[in-house]
């Protein structure tokens, strides 16, 4: 009978997890987004000389215009929060174009130290988002003024709060320069306002008077307090509290605010071993130390950037891969001629992984419902050397086992989670997660597991 592995969510998931490839409905945020209002408002009497000087502008920092960008993106459903395309190439060009149809302008190219700043400042940006909202409202000293902002303009204050709270950047470069984008992305009564208000953080930031809620009252009071300070729904606080206790649960969110580290395993398929990779980031000189316990794994915490450009992830050399994913495979233990059922594969970290070691002798079969993830998939394979032992199935799993089930002599089930165990690396899952969610995925999960069981 067949082998079935099953990674089921739990409450404080570790980083097995993967969040679900058919993401659910978005939860509303706090602020409402006003669909009406223009994302940017151009200058009355826009002449032709006018939109030739709009479409590059070298005065405007091009880090925060992507920045300003990409958030909307995010917060409106069409973008996810980091600057990896499938591929793991850098999306530096891709980004300077949604500027270019959003803004109306370009700014100049962005290097290297530009696109590692809009990694920060998006991550930090949505990690932190209800805090830096209340604090917005509280200088505003009106809640319906901050409901009633443009997404933009949202945005831009956003990044500034961040850049002096949590970068430490110099005050006076923070709020030159997104008044400037405010300014000249929006009007010049939009900047006068950007300008007041990072002015006034500033003050409240140097005199250690940040208006921020006392952690008192009831347990629902509590909740709501520690959600604004450590920047997470009520709803999760309040669970984790009740089964976990507060101090656990602050130690969690903690963890989750924390910059996340990321891990590269080597491409044994193609040839390289982790020695070589280590070679690589040394020449590089991009800061790692090893995994303590997978051979082809190393462990980096800053200079992903520099990664990619450096082209190890477009030749297929190395993958990014979460060190517990690798642990589910050598659970797994793939053996050549091993036929291996991989029930929800997309995006396919583990089932390139599995089908590394299977030296070209025996099969996966990936199974997954998202057509597109899995075309990714087979492009990867074949990137990486080893397409010859993959084989998709674009199907909902529950449909194969009733229909026409594969058999194998493994089964590997990694089901659809809440993804709650990864909130450090994926920082805009938290705002877009109910609670009503978690009934759902474990229907969802009996049901999966029931069809895998089949195999």
């Amino acid at each position: 009978m067949a082998q079935v592995l099953s990674l089921t969510a739990t409450l404080c998931a570790a980083e097995t997890h993967k969040a679900s490839s058919k993401p659910l409905k978005l939860a509303k945020t706090s602020r409402e987004t006003k669909t009406k209002t223009p994302i940017y408002n151009p200058r009355k009497g826009s002449g032709s000389s006018f939109n030739k000087i709009r479409k590059q502008n070298l005065e405007v920092s091009p880090h925060r215009a992507v920045s300003a960008v990409r958030l909307m993106r995010i917060e409106l459903g069409g973008a996810f929060a980091d600057l990896l395309n499938e591929k793991g190439k850098g999306s530096g060009d891709n980004e300077m174009g949604y500027v270019e149809r959003t803004l109306g302008f370009r700014t100049r190219e962005l290097e290297d130290r530009d696109l590692r700043l809009v990694t920060d400042i998006v991550g930090g940006t949505i990690r932190w988002r209800r805090y830096l909202d209340y604090l917005i409202c509280s200088i505003c000293h009106d809640d319906s003024t901050f409901r009633h902002m443009e997404p933009l303009l949202v945005q831009i204050l956003r990044i500034g709060f961040y850049e002096i709270i949590k970068l430490d950047m110099p005050h006076y470069a923070v709020v030159d320069e997104n008044v400037r984008l405010a300014k000249v992305a929006l009007r010049p009564g939009a900047g006068n306002m950007v300008n007041g208000i990072l002015r006034k953080l500033a003050l409240l930031k140097e005199s250690n008077t940040l208006p921020l809620p006392k952690v008192e009252g009831d347990e629902r009071a509590q909740a709501r307090a520690l959600a604004i300070l450590h920047s997470h729904p009520v709803w999760m606080v309040r669970r984790w509290t009740k089964y976990i206790g507060q101090e656990e649960a602050i130690k969690l969110m903690t963890w989750n605010n924390s910059d996340p580290s990321f891990s590269l395993r080597a491409n044994s398929a193609k040839g390289v071993s982790r020695a070589d990779l280590v070679m690589q980031l040394n020449s590089l000189k991009v800061p790692h130390e090893l995994s303590l316990h997978l051979d082809d794994f190393v462990r980096i915490q800053t200079g992903m950037q520099i990664v990619i450009q450096a082209g190890l992830l477009k030749e297929g050399l190395c993958s990014v891969q979460d060190e517990s994913a690798g642990m589910v495979v050598s659970v797994v233990n793939p053996q050549p001629g091993d036929r291996i059922i991989d029930c929800c594969a997309a995006p396919g970290g583990k089932t390139l992984y599995i089908a590394s070691q299977l030296s070209g002798q025996g099969m996966v079969s990936a199974i997954d419902i998202n057509k597109g993830r899995l075309r990714i998939l087979k492009e990867t394979a074949k990137l990486h050397q080893v397409d010859g032992v993959i084989t998709t199935i674009h199907s909902d799993l529950r449909i194969v086992a009733e229909k026409n089930p594969v058999k194998g002599d493994k089964v590997l089930l990694d089901a659809p989670c809440s993804g709650l165990g990864v909130l450090s690396k994926r920082a805009d899952l938290r705002w877009n997660r109910k609670l009503e969610d978690m009934e759902q995925l474990k229907n969802l999960q009996d049901e999966l597991l029931d069809a895998a069981s089949i195999s």
